[in-house]
């Protein structure tokens, strides 16, 4: 394999770490591609600070030197949590590949060790030249509890991400079939053409939705999209279906059809717009179990 690139399964010791590896696993087979394996450790700043005061000197220097200590043994157990964690995954990755990828022409997969310290993105963006697609859970650690946080940094990398972004939440289950949200956006338009260029979802039964009453540019667009996914060489459908809520219209097609997987254009307004208009990302992402492929 003599390609820089991988596909990267961020890892934060969640209950959905497993889910990412094997859908990273699964992404990765479909390009013949390695995994990189990322866990990001945000270390808490130091607990010491200036002691200056009514304590003296040498009470204060003795603090500093124990706080010193205590913030070294801090340090140790996050690297030490942070070596069993992608070791675990890349365990996991080994011992499950066969199983999560039955329709694979290789029976291996190679796979890499990141381990960064401080934020995500900057960690992601760090292989921004390498990256293919990136692969994360709904829910992170932080938010195991939530039942409506999709999780802090899905968001924030979608929206800064130039490849494919997929969401995952529930054990892996191999896709058979896919549908791709579309309204005739520039994002909807994006998606359908990036899943015309990949070998991702070919050879899987294709789905391509709107909802609800469009313009005829729309409506064209839509057949546009369809017909470059056919020359391309993918099975799909389009459909054009009446509903007073484009959500719950395309949960509804997912539901009754079966659907695996989802593609969405993702965050096509910006942040502001967002603060008033809400989010349709965001929206299919909390509602569905499962995995949302996202394009910006």
């Amino acid at each position: 394999m003599t390609t820089s690139q991988h596909v990267l399964a961020c890892i934060d010791g969640s209950a959905v770490t497993e889910s990412v590896c094997d859908y990273a696993a699964w992404y990765a087979s479909k390009l013949n591609l390695p995994v990189g394996v990322l866990h990001v450790s945000d270390v808490p700043a130091s607990i010491r600070r200036d002691l200056s005061g009514a304590i003296g000197v040498n009470s204060r220097q003795l603090l500093l030197e124990e706080l010193s200590q205590l913030d070294e043994t801090r340090a140790k157990v996050v690297n030490n949590y942070s070596n069993a964690l992608v070791q675990d995954a890349k365990s996991h990755i080994q011992n499950n590949f066969n199983h999560v990828n039955h329709s694979a022409h290789i029976s291996h997969i190679d796979i890499r060790i990141y381990q960064r310290r401080g934020k995500l993105l900057p960690a992601i963006e760090r292989f921004k030249t390498e990256n293919r697609a990136i692969i994360m859970g709904r829910r992170g650690e932080d938010h195991k509890n939530s039942r409506i946080n999709i999780g802090s940094q899905i968001e924030t990398v979608a929206r800064a991400s130039d490849v494919p972004v997929l969401i995952c939440s529930e054990t892996f289950k191999e896709p058979s079939s896919y549908m791709i949200a579309f309204d005739g956006s520039k994002t909807a338009i994006k998606a359908a053409w990036m899943v015309a260029r990949s070998p991702v979802l070919k050879g899987l039964q294709g789905h391509i939705v709107m909802i609800g009453s469009h313009n005829d540019d729309a409506k064209q667009s839509l057949s546009a999209a369809a017909a470059q996914l056919e020359d391309a060489g993918y099975s799909v459908d389009a459909h054009h279906l009446s509903a007073s809520d484009a959500v719950h219209g395309l949960l509804t097609f997912q539901a009754d059809n079966h659907i695996d997987i989802m593609v969405v254009g993702a965050y096509g307004h910006s942040k502001l717009q967002q603060l008033f208009l809400g989010s349709t990302t965001t929206e299919i992402i909390a509602s569905t179990l499962s995995p949302v492929i996202l394009v910006r």
